[in-house]
């Protein structure tokens, strides 16, 4: 754990956070990812911003249809974890990133080519599908690049990925206010030109090796360090899979920023609407501002284990807020909503160190590949099922809706909490048997040569054997000969005339 405890301390000297992206763990090629990694966000900020309306007003689909288009690319994104994770388990991960940005770019040229609802579904699909499986990528390169420091490298990514989100989202707003058809193809380009960008930034990395950083250290380590093992895999280890089926919930704060918030400030407050884009900008701001300091506070398998109970609490505090919001004044409801935003940023926080480390620690080192894709499958549930949740359910119940939603986020975060600290103290590896008061069998000493242990007193003080003969209190095995000096049951050898 010594690269942990260094990682802690260089954040206490407070460096910055543009001198940490410049000494990333990992070095030079995780650097050069965490470059990569901000292109593609920039990119998917172009995206992301424009698809709706690229759809609406360029191909003329109906809200149906764009509603169908983005569910079945939801789905296929669920897919793409746990197969970018059993292939990684074949094939480079190096590799596998860079076909992952390729399959998207080619994607990317054919969709203005193509008119119709029929043509763009396995495009979008495709698209989403390799969106999954290269964040599932980006979560192995770091855990074999960054070894023990993973979580200060998580951190630096998130802001990297933010900062790339709010650019993208600001050159889409531009190119939005335009609203030509050229002002649409351009940005189709610029995502397209993101993808080609950090393909090649992946090229010029070095395949990570798995093992290289955090390995078992003697009479320690992580508590997935054990020896490997012949083991069924993630589908069939009931205990990695509730701590994915809990991780699900434990997502909600996306669909509740990102859905949540906007809805139910327009529909059931008196606050401006003008808000709406705040909450965003409150987000972006104190992820990549805070991102660090939390991440180094929640570092280690007992404060992630800690992070997660936080999370619920924090989650179920915005809950309450947001149903309170319901029935106050135009500028307390403005305060209220804003209050919500800054609570449920905070719990992002603590979900993206808990979830991270929880995924890597719980899972077998010799099979983390295939379940860190499963448990990437938690998200991209979440994205699926958390926006009709919200809309079709909570919001429709009131606030009383709200007030459940917190409860129950808070109570599986308590399950979670114990599930977790249970399957840590079952992976935890065999530490090196404790030295234990009384005799032990010691070796005698060299004449004239160094004290050796033999023993502990009563009071803890270390008892060692004087020179020539064992330890006063030791015994010393028949059959074998202690270091320099003759062995009990065979005597010495005669002197030479």
């Amino acid at each position: 754990m010594r690269q942990g405890a260094d990682g802690r301390r260089t954040l206490r000297r407070g460096r910055g956070l543009w001198a940490q992206l410049r000494r990333p763990p990992g070095g030079r090629d995780a650097r050069t990812m965490l470059l990569a990694l901000a292109l593609d966000r920039t990119g998917t900020g172009l995206w992301a911003s424009s698809s709706v309306l690229y759809f609406t007003f360029v191909v003329h689909l109906s809200a149906r249809q764009v509603g169908l288009l983005l569910g079945v690319a939801g789905v296929a994104g669920i897919a793409g974890s746990p197969l970018a994770g059993r292939l990684a388990g074949r094939f480079p991960v190096r590799s596998l990133l860079i076909g992952c940005h390729l399959l998207r770019l080619s994607a990317l040229c054919l969709l203005p080519a193509c008119t119709g609802f029929g043509a763009l579904l396995p495009l979008v699909a495709v698209t989403s599908l390799c969106d999954r499986a290269a964040k599932t990528s980006e979560m192995l390169f770091a855990v074999r690049t960054a070894g023990e420091r993973r979580a200060s490298y998580q951190a630096l990514s998130r802001s990297a990925a933010n900062a790339g989100y709010a650019l993208g989202a600001a050159i889409a707003a531009a190119g939005l206010a335009v609203g030509t058809r050229g002002a649409y193809s351009a940005l189709l380009l610029g995502d397209a030109l993101s993808f080609a960008a950090a393909a090649a930034l992946v090229r010029r990395t070095r395949e990570p090796r798995d093992g290289d950083a955090g390995a078992v250290r003697c009479g320690g380590g992580e508590p997935g360090d054990r020896p490997p093992s012949r083991r069924a895999g993630p589908w069939r280890d009931p205990g990695y899979l509730l701590f994915v089926l809990l991780d699900v919930p434990m997502t909600i704060d996306d669909s509740i920023l990102g859905v949540g918030l906007p809805l139910w400030l327009v529909d059931r407050t008196p606050a401006p609407h003008a808000l709406v884009p705040v909450f965003l900008v409150v987000n972006t701001v104190m992820v990549v501002a805070l991102q660090m300091g939390v991440s180094a506070r929640a570092e280690g398998p007992h404060r992630a284990v800690r992070a997660v109970a936080l999370y619920g609490v924090l989650t179920c505090a915005c809950c309450t807020v947001v149903a309170a919001a319901a029935h106050g004044g135009t500028w307390t409801a403005a305060a209220l909503m804003l209050a919500a935003a800054l609570l449920v940023t905070l719990a992002e926080l603590m979900r993206s160190v808990s979830s991270w480390e929880l995924a890597v620690l719980l899972a077998p080192r010799d099979a983390r590949a295939a379940y860190l894709g499963v448990a990437g499958m938690s998200q991209s549930v979440q994205k699926s099922a958390g926006p009709p949740l919200l809309t079709g359910v909570v919001m429709a119940a009131g606030p009383g809706g709200w007030l459940v939603l917190g409860a129950v986020v808070a109570g599986l975060a308590a399950v979670q909490r114990g599930a977790c600290a249970r399957r840590l103290r079952a992976l935890r590896p065999p530490g090196p048997p404790p030295l234990l008061p009384g005799p032990v069998h010691a070796p005698v000493p060299a004449p004239g040569g160094p004290p050796v242990l033999a023993g502990r007193e009563p009071d803890g003080r270390a008892r060692t054997a004087p020179p020539g003969r064992p330890g006063a209190g030791s015994r010393v095995r028949p059959g074998v000969r202690a270091a320099d000096g003759p062995s009990p049951d065979r005597p010495s050898a005669p002197p030479r005339a």
